[in-house]
C-alpha cells in the first residue's frame, strides 16, 4: 500500500473515532509518529481533543517542540497531565532522584507515578484513545491492530498508524513541513524522558535507546502492554504509593 493510501485509511479511521467514539482523546508524546497524527488532525478539523503527559524529566528539545504545537495549531491545543507531586516527592526520597537505573521494578515503579497515573486522570470519562503507535516500532509491538479493547483502562484503543513504516511517517512530516523533535536529527528515532533515552547507533533498533540498560522485552512503561503481558496499565502499583 502507498502513502496516499495509508493517508487515506488513516483519515478514515479518525473520522469514524471522532464519529463513534466521542468522546475520544489523542495522546500525543511529541515524537514523529504523533506529529503525523497532530498534523492529520488539525489539518482535516477531526473532532479529537489531545493530550500530553509532562513527567518532569522531558527534553528541552520536547518542551520546545510543545510551544511550536501550540503556535502552529492554536484551535488544537493539547492538555498537559503532570504527575503527582507527594507520589514523586516519596520516590526520590525513597529511592533517590535517578533510582529507576537500579532495578526493572525500579523503574516501573517511576513511569507509574509519572505516567501510568496521569494516563488514568486523562482517560477519564473518554470512549476511546489514539496512539502513534507503529507496529515496526518494538518487538512487543508486533501484533498490535489498529483498534483493540484496552480493557486495563476500560475504553477502546486505536492505532491508526500501526502499518506504517518509518519511511512513511518521514515522508508525510517533509512533503507537509511537519515541526518534529529536534532530537530525531541527532539519532533519537524514539524520544521519552531524558535521563532514560539516549542516541542510537546505525543499525540499532528504533527503541535501542529508551531504558538501553533493560532487556528489550521490558521496554514498555506499562502505558501500551496487553492483556497477558507483563504488567497492566492499571495494576501496577509502585511501592511508595502502597
Amino acid at each position: 500500500m502507498d502513502l496516499d493510501s495509508k493517508i487515506a485509511d488513516t483519515l478514515a479511521l479518525l473520522k469514524r473515532i471522532a464519529t463513534d467514539y466521542s468522546p475520544a482523546v489523542f495522546a500525543n508524546s511529541f515524537g514523529a509518529e504523533d506529529m503525523v497524527l497532530t498534523d492529520l488532525i488539525a489539518r482535516h478539523n477531526i473532532g479529537i481533543d489531545a493530550f500530553s503527559l509532562d513527567t518532569g524529566r522531558l527534553p528541552e528539545e520536547t518542551y520546545e517542540l510543545m510551544q511550536t504545537v501550540r503556535e502552529r495549531y492554536p484551535e488544537h491545543a493539547v492538555q498537559v497531565f503532570f504527575p503527582d507531586a507527594a507520589a514523586v516527592e516519596a520516590y526520590v526520597k525513597q529511592n533517590g532522584v535517578n533510582g529507576f537505573y537500579e532495578s526493572v521494578d525500579l523503574r516501573k515503579s517511576c513511569c507509574h507515578i509519572r505516567k501510568i497515573e496521569p494516563l488514568q486522570r486523562a482517560l477519564s470519562g473518554k470512549k476511546a484513545w489514539v496512539t502513534g503507535l507503529r507496529r515496526e516500532q518494538s518487538p512487543t509491538r508486533t501484533d498490535l491492530g489498529n483498534q483493540e479493547y484496552d480493557a486495563g483502562n476500560g475504553l477502546e484503543k486505536f492505532n491508526p498508524l500501526i502499518e506504517w513504516t518509518e519511511k512513511d511517517v518521514w515522508a508525510y512530516i517533509k512533503a507537509n513541513n511537519v515541526p518534529y523533535n529536534k532530537l530525531h536529527d541527532r539519532h533519537y528515532p524514539s524520544i521519552g524522558c531524558a535521563p532514560c533515552t539516549r542516541a542510537i547507533a546505525m543499525g540499532e533498533d528504533v527503541r535501542a535507546g529508551r531504558w538501553w540498560w533493560e532487556n528489550p522485552e521490558n521496554k514498555e512503561c506499562g502505558l501500551h502492554v496487553k492483556d497477558g503481558g507483563e504488567v497492566s496499565a492499571v495494576s501496577f502499583v509502585s511501592s511508595v504509593n502502597r
